[in-house]
């Protein structure tokens, strides 16, 4: 997939949608110093590029009371394609694994885990993520604090 080319318009379009998606048209080209019907053009072109792939509320974890977070180093028995691709469709079922990643390390794959408490998690770990395809092992690690978490990629 190529990269595309954004000008500072773009940049600032995307700025801006990071941190107030629901800007109207009016305001969006306001805050970035063009007219409306140019500035609708861009948002619609980062739309169909892909670059914009969707608008969602963001909700409070916390608030919701799954303030439980643990990383989860994870070693699959085998790692060729077909294993990958079972797993990665597994992981995608399991509601609780809030992240998972691929990593290059002496692990497979890197998972954040989101519930209510450690007995809950322990329940997750147990019935879920120990039996997702190709698990050999698995090692915790309980955040304490969230120190930083964004939902935005910051100023692109």
């Amino acid at each position: 997939m190529d990269q595309v080319q954004l000008d500072r318009f773009d940049r600032e379009i995307l700025n801006v949608l990071g941190e107030d998606g629901r800007i109207s048209i009016a305001d969006l080209a306001r805050r970035i110093g063009l007219s409306k019907s140019p500035t609708q053009t861009r948002l619609k072109r980062l739309e169909a590029d892909g670059i914009i792939t969707g608008y969602r509320a963001l909700v409070d974890p916390i608030r919701l009371g799954l303030d439980h977070v643990a990383f989860v180093e994870v070693r699959l028995t085998d790692t060729r394609e077909a294993a990958l691709s079972a797993f990665n469709a597994a992981v995608a079922k399991v509601p609780e694994i809030e992240q998972a990643h691929m990593i290059a390390a002496n692990f497979d794959y890197l998972l954040k885990i989101r519930t209510r408490s450690m007995a809950e998690y322990r329940a997750v770990l147990a019935e879920k993520i120990s039996a997702l395809p190709h698990v050999s092992s698995t090692s915790t690690f309980v955040a304490m604090e969230a120190v930083k978490e964004s939902a935005t990629l910051g100023t692109v």
